[in-house]
């Protein structure tokens, strides 16, 4: 990583911060290290000891872990304006993931016993923060569920499904638009980057979807459909 300090390194774009005074928006960036990385650097490792919370200022973030055969597999994708390792500053346990730099990425990092002081003084900070947790406990539900109930090409199918929007243009014709990258349907299905392309791969051979550029086009929407239950 290298310092990236500079006078054009802000905040104003988290989320977390939206509705600050501006003096209030300027202490918090002085208080926060600025770093800077290229694509693909690993900012966190599992079971890391850092406890910092990290802010992404510009550029974008894969949140990953790893098998016990070195698997990598994605949690979840993070851009400008989102923010990570709030749960380690919260309860001082250890990493329970990596973070790697999609793109070159600006971020700041806030000491734990500053964001915690930032949580005591802004209820607005506080309920942001708790509105998180609350989202994330709902998605690790569904996960459950799924990973209870579905195979990890079902769960593939399901997730595309969530996306699919009736085409604009034709009518009784489907797409999605625009198409995630495979990396961000398996964060959301649970399962392997790899498991995404061969999934991908096959229902591209069946007919059932077509990939141009951008969007992936549903030609067969009742077929993908059943595939989930099958």
């Amino acid at each position: 990583m290298l310092p990236a300090n500079s006078p054009g390194n802000s905040l104003a774009g988290v989320k977390l911060f939206s509705g600050f005074a501006p003096d209030e928006l300027s202490h918090i960036e002085q208080s926060c290290t600025w770093r800077k990385c290229k694509a693909g650097e690993e900012i966190l490792t599992p079971q890391s000891s850092n406890r910092d919370v990290f802010f992404i200022a510009d550029g974008e973030v894969r949140v990953v872990n790893y098998s016990l055969t070195g698997r990598e597999v994605a949690y979840a994708e993070l851009k400008s304006g989102d923010f990570f390792g709030e749960l380690a500053a919260i309860d001082g346990e250890a990493r329970s993931a990596a973070v790697v730099a999609h793109t070159t990425c600006i971020f700041a990092a806030l000491a734990p016993e500053l964001f915690r002081a930032v949580i005591a003084d802004h209820p607005s900070v506080a309920i942001a923060l708790i509105e998180k947790l609350a989202r994330i406990v709902r998605i690790c539900d569904d996960r459950i569920m799924d990973l209870a109930t579905l195979g990890a090409h079902q769960r593939v199918y399901r997730e595309l499904l969530k996306l699919v929007s009736e085409d604009p243009v034709r009518a009784n014709s489907w797409l999605i638009y625009p198409m995630p990258t495979q990396a961000a349907i398996a964060a959301k299905a649970s399962t392997t980057r790899e498991t995404v392309a061969r999934v991908m791969s096959q229902l591209a051979n069946a007919g059932i979807v077509e990939r141009k550029s951008k969007t992936l086009y549903i030609r067969d929407l009742e077929r993908l459909d059943r595939l989930v239950s099958n």
